[in-house]
């Protein structure tokens, strides 16, 4: 069994060296003559899971580890941090932290319907999060409900002028998981922005009508935007229009067929050089104007809005870095880990903050997907399923929380130190 030898004592990991020793030991059995097995009592567990998607929220999820971490350390001190990349969870996680409230407001969803959407006031009273799947997402439309070419980000705006209404200056603004393609001219609409054609005419919503997009005129755009701050927490740096843009990276996800995308592309391309002569401002090629159907570059062109990671914004606000500091574990957790799991997601991002201290990282997911592996070699250890019989996806997510309390407790036991005298 691999071990790090440190005088007298090897510390044992999942099968994997770690140089962090536990700040307590505690005899368990003897194994042979002068061989001894020693399980690793935690004094501190810090508990960083994501919600896990139309199940559990974050904090659901760390409430159910800190159960599975009880049955193995009784004593341990189990801080429950929430987290999130800037999706789906970035507003609970940032609202639990900060002891702010969910809201909500009467918007209309992305092609037109009269829905209710939750946005964040946070507890310093002058920062609203809104998360753009709330109101526009994909998740609200089924299949042949769908509709790139025509769907609008209208509701975000709605959003929006809900929180200025309420006396909020400070936005962080979610961008993933939008059914959208307009590159956010519905929500400029939605504020008091016009868009028309050659005409003058004012153009209809949705992506598609960006091909014949000759003016803008901000006039009677929302006048307390001027004063406010925009932070646009994204976990994507496409740009705008091309191979790599949102219409072709995107769309075909949200309903866009081949023809859908090529004129998409095309209409976001009209609209960036429209921005450039209106508003004196070069979106096109900004990493992350791409992002949420091109409503990145809307943000950006329209309200000087900042582009920053969606998982560094939240583990900022949560002062993750403080609890981190002298725990002796760290527990991360998903809903699938996989491949893209290592690309600005929050799990990896908590395990590269962990490792700066030397803790060792496990991670919790619901399923292991293609590439999980490559987790490794970010900083978490080891990583541990729900699936621990044969049952449906539905099964699962009816179960999510005693399965995660189960796979939380096997992950910890897994933890010990084999100490062997000389």
């Amino acid at each position: 069994m691999p071990s790090v030898k440190t005088g007298t004592r090897r510390w044992v990991f999942g099968g994997e060296c770690s140089s962090h020793l536990p700040v307590e030991l505690a005899k368990n059995t003897e194994l042979q003559t002068g061989t001894h097995l020693y399980w690793a009592i935690m004094k501190k567990v810090v508990l960083a899971p994501q919600g896990f998607k139309e199940s559990l929220t974050g904090m659901e999820i760390a409430e159910a580890m800190s159960a599975g971490v009880k049955r193995v350390w009784p004593e341990a001190e189990t801080v429950m941090v929430p987290v999130a990349d800037g999706g789906d969870g970035t507003l609970q996680a940032l609202v639990d932290a900060s002891g702010g409230e969910v809201r909500t407001a009467n918007v209309e969803d992305a092609i037109g319907r009269q829905i209710e959407a939750e946005w964040g006031a946070l507890g310093d009273g002058t920062t609203a999060v809104i998360e753009v799947a709330n109101a526009v997402g994909l998740a609200r439309l089924t299949p042949d409900e769908r509709d790139v070419r025509r769907a609008s980000t209208f509701g975000v705006g709605q959003l929006i002028v809900e929180a200025l209404d309420a006396g909020f200056t400070e936005f962080i603004i979610g961008v993933g998981g939008s059914a959208t393609n307009d590159g956010g001219s519905g929500m400029v609409q939605a504020m008091g922005g016009s868009l028309t054609d050659s005409t003058g005419r004012e153009l209809s919503r949705g992506g598609i009508a960006l091909a014949d997009l000759a003016n803008i005129d901000i006039s009677g755009l929302d006048n307390r935007m001027a004063e406010a701050s925009v932070v646009v927490a994204c976990d994507v740096n496409n740009p705008l229009c091309g191979p790599r843009g949102a219409s072709a990276i995107f769309g075909p996800q949200k309903g866009a067929t081949s023809d859908d995308v090529r004129e998409l592309d095309a209409a976001l391309a009209n609209y960036a050089e429209v921005i450039a002569k209106d508003l004196h401002t070069d979106v096109a090629e900004i990493p992350g104007s791409g992002a949420s159907g091109g409503l990145g570059a809307g943000l950006m062109g329209f309200f000087d809005a900042r582009l920053r990671l969606g998982a560094d914004i939240v583990l900022d606000a949560v002062n993750i870095d403080e609890h981190l500091k002298d725990a002796d574990l760290v527990i991360v957790g998903e809903g699938q880990f996989d491949r893209s799991t290592v690309f600005n997601k929050s799990p990896v991002a908590v395990a590269q903050r962990a490792k700066l201290n030397g803790t060792p990282v496990i991670g919790v997911a619901g399923s292991l997907g293609a590439g999980y592996r490559e987790v490794h070699e970010h900083g978490i250890d080891a990583v541990f399923s729900l699936v621990n019989r044969p049952m449906s996806l539905k099964a699962a997510m009816e179960d999510t929380e005693r399965l995660v309390a189960i796979a939380t407790e096997e992950a910890c036991r897994a933890i010990w130190l084999g100490v062997r005298a000389n």
